[in-house]
């Protein structure tokens, strides 16, 4: 025998089945539960959120001062390279002044033969070439703390002559726009 009833209870079955039905056939304090539930599931996502964009935030601060200072260390092993060069230049040519020395004043004493004065000249041009250039004192010139180095004071005869170079023994000179030696200079007092 067929149970009348079963057809009645399926068609139930079928409408539960929808949100609105549920919601129908839930008691209140479940829906009550359901929206507390809600409310805190909500506030721990929230939460969760503000802690990664937290994390995020401290992750970009932290990359952009290490990129900084990856940038300061690449400008300052850039600058200590070209430091590096230019001094090892300059060592080398404060070694090769001596003999530029000699070979001036062998010139002045007219002790050159053709020979010499014409290594004493490719030398000259040759370090000139490499970045070395005289500083250009001149007896009378105004004596300059900055640019000559004085190794005497004489008496002068006239006040003119007074602070003003009177004798030059070693010529100075600059490599790349720095006094790499002073001229050494006799001034009148």
């Amino acid at each position: 025998m067929k149970n009348p009833f079963k057809k009645i209870l399926d068609m139930k079955d079928k409408a539960t089945d929808t949100p609105e039905q549920e919601a129908i056939d839930t008691p209140i304090e479940n829906l009550e539960n359901q929206g507390d539930n809600q409310k805190a599931s909500e506030n721990t996502d929230t939460n969760a959120v503000q802690e990664l964009q937290k994390q995020l935030e401290e992750s970009r601060n932290k990359y952009l001062y290490l990129f900084s200072d990856y940038e300061t260390l690449k400008r300052n092993a850039a600058r200590e390279r070209l430091e590096l060069i230019s001094s090892a230049g300059r060592d080398i040519m404060a070694a090769l002044l001596p003999i530029l020395d000699d070979f001036d004043r062998a010139s002045k004493n007219n002790a050159l033969s053709e020979g010499t004065a014409l290594i004493h000249q490719k030398l000259a041009h040759t370090l000139k070439s490499k970045g070395l250039n005289s500083l250009d004192a001149k007896i009378g010139d105004e004596f300059n703390a900055d640019q000559h180095e004085a190794v005497a004071e004489i008496p002068v005869p006239s006040d003119d002559a007074k602070g003003k170079i009177v004798d030059i023994l070693e010529q100075g000179y600059t490599l790349g726009g720095k006094i790499i030696r002073h001229a050494k200079v006799v001034v009148g007092k």
